[in-house]
């Protein structure tokens, strides 16, 4: 597994990836309208360029020549925390270790970064990604519920990973 530095004109790409990605492995988790409106929001052309204006660490995920998923990570130098803010993986590439690697290279910019941990949130139904946290040596340390609008709400485990 390879990654690339997300840059300007990739965004559509980008969006175009994490709609597949959600439409796939989201229903069974959040209600299709809940799974738009994120998108929308989350993924707009605006949010995105404020991002990478902002200093946000955008990378694809490569797999055989092909993008395969994503992450962002913001770093806080002052806390010396690093936040895993989105990592998504094709879903019919799931229990092949390739979210493992993704995880690995987290945890390589987390070491990069002088970050003494790295955290992140996670939908409490979302048991794959979970799994996958834990087996990577992620803990569940709090909870949190936040309201984002439109009538949603994220209910979410806090989970971190100490870097030493």
């Amino acid at each position: 597994m390879n990654f690339t530095a997300l840059n300007e004109t990739e965004l559509p790409v980008l969006r175009q990836l994490a709609h597949s990605i959600w439409h796939a492995h989201y229903p069974a988790i959040i209600s299709a309208a809940q799974i738009d409106y994120m998108l929308d929001r989350m993924f707009a052309p605006e949010t995105l360029r404020a991002d990478l204006a902002a200093g946000v660490q955008l990378e694809f995920a490569w797999h055989e020549d092909r993008r395969v998923g994503f992450l962002s990570l913001v770093h806080d130098a002052k806390t010396r925390q690093l936040k895993l803010s989105k990592l998504y993986l094709l879903p019919e590439l799931h229990g092949r270790g390739l979210g493992q690697e993704m995880l690995a290279r987290v945890k390589a910019c987390a070491r990069t970064a002088g970050a003494r941990e790295v955290h992140l949130t996670v939908n409490k139904r979302n048991a794959i990604a979970i799994r996958a946290y834990q087996k990577a040596g992620f803990r569940i340390t709090g909870e949190t519920v936040a309201d984002i609008g439109g009538g949603y709400v994220m209910d979410d485990f806090v989970m971190v990973w100490d870097a030493g």
